[in-house]
């Protein structure tokens, strides 16, 4: 039985540069995914080598130089990552990279476990699709960075934005059992940012069976290991939650396949397209759902 203890990581906070924090396949006592955030102080670089992976970087704020041997190529995002979509860049697995940032920056490197290789791809915000998902206070906005029908491997990446007091990851859900079409078997990291950051949400995860059922207070930083289990995300009023999902598991096809829990499953059909007609980012249904209430 998992220790709920060790399934939630919180950041370290570097004096300007340094590691924020760090999960590989080994550490997290699984098979594929890994994180690494780093903060790259102005005028420092970093260097990162990742053998036996496959890599996504993903600015969270800021702007990087990033040179491997197959080619540099520049990642950035206006603002932090509450501001607007990123240009990401894709390195097959066996790379390594050194990053420089004039101004600094804080890079996320999602990475999973990778066996074929696929050429390098700069990704622009153009081509990271946003989807709004659910209804009313259960609609967030997801934006896809490696999606299923992307050129790699292992590696699924998305960002999910949660606005004020909504769920997400609702109706809970999970993907550990291998039953394709209907459910593919993923590890799964939630890397949280909470706007502004003196907030919190709530996690919960559960097993079919009964046998664990926790809930964690979230907090700006922090992050979760989802090895199995039903899995729900709720922020505070006022607050706007942030995650970061890495993804990879052992399924023949990529998907994200997830198989809802059947007592709450009922949700969706009450949802509709009509519902989110005219929202096309995460403010916009803040808008609609709380209009001036929550906001400073």
């Amino acid at each position: 039985m998992p220790n709920p203890d060790e399934m939630i990581i919180t950041s370290a906070t570097p004096n300007g540069s340094g590691q924020v924090l760090q999960v590989t396949p080994e550490s997290a006592g699984w098979t594929y995914v890994g994180l690494a955030v780093e903060q790259i102080a102005p005028g420092d670089s970093w260097e990162f080598a990742a053998p036996d992976d496959e890599i996504c970087i993903v600015p969270l704020r800021g702007s990087a130089v990033i040179t491997s041997d197959h080619g540099e190529w520049t990642v950035s995002r206006s603002g932090t990552m509450f501001d607007g979509k990123p240009t990401c860049l894709y390195l097959p697995v066996g790379s390594s990279f050194a990053a420089s940032s004039e101004a600094g920056a804080e890079l996320a490197v999602t990475s999973a476990r990778a066996e074929v290789t696929y050429p390098p791809k700069l990704i622009t915000p153009d081509e990271i699709d946003v989807e709004i998902r659910g209804a009313g206070n259960a609609a967030r906005q997801i934006s896809h960075i490696i999606k299923p029908g992307f050129p790699a491997d292992k590696l699924l990446v998305v960002e999910v934005f949660t606005p004020s007091g909504n769920w997400s990851s609702f109706p809970p859900h999970k993907h550990d059992v291998s039953r394709m079409p209907e459910e593919a078997i993923l590890e799964e990291i939630y890397y949280y940012r909470i706007n502004p950051d003196d907030g919190f949400a709530l996690q919960r995860l559960y097993f079919a069976d009964g046998s664990f059922d926790h809930a964690w207070t979230i907090h700006d930083g922090d992050l979760l290991l989802v090895p199995q289990g039903y899995h729900a995300f709720a922020v505070a009023h006022g607050y706007t939650g942030y995650y970061l999902n890495i993804l990879a598991g052992p399924e023949e096809v990529r998907t994200m396949q997830p198989a809802d829990d059947p007592r709450y499953a009922w949700v969706r059909s009450t949802w509709n397209d009509d519902m989110n007609d005219g929202l096309s980012f995460w403010q916009d249904i803040d808008d609609r759902i709380n209009g001036d209430a929550g906001k400073k």
